[in-house]
């Protein structure tokens, strides 16, 4: 089982969201039905609670009563939830294929997104077997709101109490918690109200470049991606496969040295980068092994273009220039203008920042 966290970036008009509806959801995920999908676009008034779950008043006769109506996130991840239990057996070992389940944000840096996400940005970071590395809590109401929604149903008692019971069962018991051994296979812990994002769950979003400006994406949160630039005249199909095919491969050894040639790069030019701290990469910028050459162009490359030198390029013309294989023929500052340019430079890039790198 496969998931995908990415955001698909570029100009408007070039395909991305239709890579995501076409080829991404059904071809990799295998997602066939739309109860398995989760969409939302995000903009200026899009809040945690949209994203999350809020409490609506609603009136009733005379009264006005308050009812918790989940957000986008909260009903993907109980989707998520459910595709898992309805594969498993009682005893937590599974019984069938566990289906995907995706989130799709349109638009992503058009909302706040650190304020969107919440404490759900640290639930972004995820092992290799798909699993969020750290849990967080939440609160009471959105975990009701969840088991809900995973069809633990709830009667109200006298004095704010309640009785719950779990889906197939007949007995009803006051404290929810009993059922933790029936949830363990979700890694949620009900006594703390904590969760943790399942690897059933994939989560994409789309931006466009020309709209990078309306809400800053900072480092962190662009770090828990994955990135893919769609560009506005794609190079042919086997443009970099044959690059790549050229190209030493990364073993977690050699990316780490690439990583502290990459950042005596930058700190080389602290004359023209506000916040150089923030502006270095650590070893897990990527992850993986062997080190994707498409992760370097799509992650890497972009965060150099777009929040490193994003308001002076000049620094990124010369290193392409020191590359050993320009052999004396210059790239110019026009051929430099946009990502797309950059980008296609991949072979310059890599052998300049490996050139002086000791194997």
């Amino acid at each position: 089982m496969s998931y995908i966290q990415k955001i698909l970036f570029g100009s408007p008009g070039t395909g991305k969201s239709h890579k995501t509806d076409k080829y991404l959801i059904p071809e990799i995920l295998k997602i066939s039905t739309s109860e398995n999908k989760v969409k939302t676009v995000f903009h200026p008034e899009y809040t945690y609670g949209d994203f999350m779950g809020k409490l609506v008043p609603q009136t009733r006769g005379e009264k006005v009563l308050y009812s918790f109506f989940e957000g986008h996130f909260l009903m993907a991840l109980s989707k998520a939830y459910k595709r898992i239990l309805e594969a498993s057996e009682k005893d937590g070992a599974q019984s069938g294929e566990i289906k995907n389940v995706v989130l799709v944000i349109d638009e992503i840096n058009r909302g706040n997104s650190a304020a969107i996400f919440g404490t759900v940005f640290q639930l972004l970071d995820r092992e290799d077997d798909g699993w969020s590395s750290y849990s967080i809590n939440v609160t009471e109401l959105e975990m009701l709101k969840l088991l809900k929604l995973l069809g633990i149903q709830e009667k109200p008692l006298a004095k704010d109490e309640f009785e719950f019971q779990f889906p197939g069962e007949s007995h009803w018991v006051k404290d929810y918690t009993v059922f933790q051994n029936r949830v363990d296979i979700l890694h949620l812990d009900l006594k703390n109200r904590a969760i943790k994002i399942p690897p059933n769950l994939s989560i994409i979003g789309t931006m466009n470049t020309s709209d990078n400006s309306i809400y800053f994406m900072d480092s962190a949160f662009k770090r828990r991606w994955d990135w893919e630039f769609i560009d506005i005249k794609p190079p042919a199909d086997d443009f970099f496969e044959n690059i790549d095919a050229q190209l030493r491969e990364i073993d977690r050894d050699y990316w780490m040295k690439i990583v502290d040639s990459i950042n005596t790069f930058i700190k080389k030019h602290s004359d023209k980068i506000r916040r150089i701290e923030d502006k270095q990469i650590g070893y897990y910028f990527i992850k993986g092994e062997p080190v994707k050459h498409d992760a370097i162009r799509n992650k890497l490359m972009f965060f150099l273009w777009d929040s490193v030198f994003n308001n002076e390029k000049k620094p990124l013309l010369e290193l392409l220039n020191s590359s050993p294989l320009r052999n004396g023929n210059p790239i110019h500052k026009t051929e430099l203008v946009t990502f797309g340019d950059f980008v296609r430079f991949y072979e310059e890039f890599f052998s300049a920042i490996t050139d002086k790198i000791v194997s």
